[in-house]
């Protein structure tokens, strides 16, 4: 299922096979939230610019149009016209988002609807009914996901409780994979990795999760408020306790520095909503750094986001152009700049898969962060 090709340092080139084609990583999973990316970004778009992977919302589908209404169109590949893999998560970040709305149980979690308050109840099996309904090809365990900073006393009970929850996860999807009625048989799962900040408590449920031989394995409750340095150490101390034979998934992250030194680390599994929510600002990477298209200096230039960049975007229109369509609030301004900033992504792990194949990481590394930072990193 998951072959890992090559090893360059702790950095792993691999490939998972699913039912719904072949992953290449390491991967930057491109974030649909409501089964589309923000931005007004289509699936043909995901196509042209190399899109691997698509990640949707399980609580959002749930609360909207309802993962009842998707299964009866056919799953969320039909429904959202996208023939490549899908990750569902599991909901467990929303809860943590919506601390003033919600109460945690042993059974699941009790919370109300953001949109119109309704009450919500969601447990590992309801998180796993609702991921089978949307038929992706990976769903991911229903997990709490504390916040990084939290006491060790309780830091310690919620992992234990993640524990229990990731096996009542893995005997339903289990159930629900043999039922004649389910879309997608061979649904994939991915446990979490939990414990905050605390090194001991992370190794700890690593080794206890790594136990019960999953599709894959995710790092969460990172990117919540800790420091990138803290980041890194906490990945320096848990990795290693993760099968290597398996995907290796940090969620959540990042700028494409914290990919480049998660991939160090042997991670092989990123999504994030920078590009998206950066490109509706305005904010698009190049391999110079990041401009803010707002600013007047682009009034009158005429070249591209990226000179050299081979996306629909920069081989097309101008900074001038796309500045003046942001300040008159044309979506258009805000779409170019989502879809250069997936497209800058996607590439970026294409180059990431290919030095790793050669064996020159660090050095591709070490000249992408110099550029990116203009020899400041």
């Amino acid at each position: 299922m998951y072959e890992l090709m090559k090893r360059d340092g702790l950095a792993k080139r691999g490939r998972l096979n699913t039912v719904h084609g072949v992953i290449e990583t390491p991967v930057f999973m491109n974030v649909g939230t409501a089964a589309a990316i923000k931005g007004a970004v289509s699936t043909e778009d995901l196509q042209k610019i190399g899109t691997q992977v698509e990640l949707s919302n399980t609580y959002h589908l749930h609360v909207r149009p309802g993962d009842r209404v998707v299964k009866k169109l056919g799953g969320l590949h039909k429904f959202m016209v996208w023939d490549k893999p899908i990750l569902t998560d599991s909901g467990g970040f929303q809860v943590f988002s919506l601390a003033g709305l919600r109460k945690i149980k042993e059974e699941g979690v009790y919370f109300q609807s953001h949109i119109d308050g309704k009450k919500i109840f969601m447990g590992p099996e309801e998180s796993m009914q609702i991921q089978s309904n949307l038929a992706s090809t990976i769903a991911m365990a229903f997990d709490e996901c504390p916040s990084s900073v939290s006491e060790r006393e309780y830091m310690e009970q919620s992992v234990s409780r993640t524990t229990r929850w990731l096996k009542r996860c893995k005997e339903e999807m289990e159930r629900l994979n043999c039922l004649p009625d389910t879309i997608n048989q061979k649904q994939l799962l991915f446990g979490i990795n939990q414990g905050g900040i605390y090194e001991d408590i992370r190794i700890r449920h690593a080794r206890e999760i790594a136990e019960l031989g999953l599709d894959g394995y995710a790092i969460g409750g990172l990117a919540v408020g800790e420091s990138h340095e803290e980041m890194y150490r906490v990945l320096d101390a848990v990795v290693p306790y993760l099968p290597a034979d398996r995907p290796t998934y940090l969620m959540g992250v990042g700028t494409p520095a914290n990919i480049l030194e998660a991939v160090d680390r042997g991670v092989d599994f990123f999504d994030c909503v920078y590009p998206s929510r950066n490109g509706r600002h305005g904010h698009v990477y190049t391999n110079e750094g990041k401009l803010n298209l707002f600013n007047a200096r682009y009034e009158l230039d005429a070249r591209p986001i990226e000179e050299g960049c081979n996306c629909p975007v920069c081989r097309t229109y101008s900074r001038a152009y796309i500045r003046h369509l942001l300040k008159a609030k044309e979506m258009l301004g805000m779409r170019l700049c989502v879809l250069h900033n997936l497209y800058f992504y996607n590439t970026m792990m294409a180059e990431i898969r290919a030095a790793i194949e050669e064996g020159k990481y660090k050095e591709y590394k070490a000249e992408k962060l110099r550029r990116m930072t203009g020899g400041k990193y």
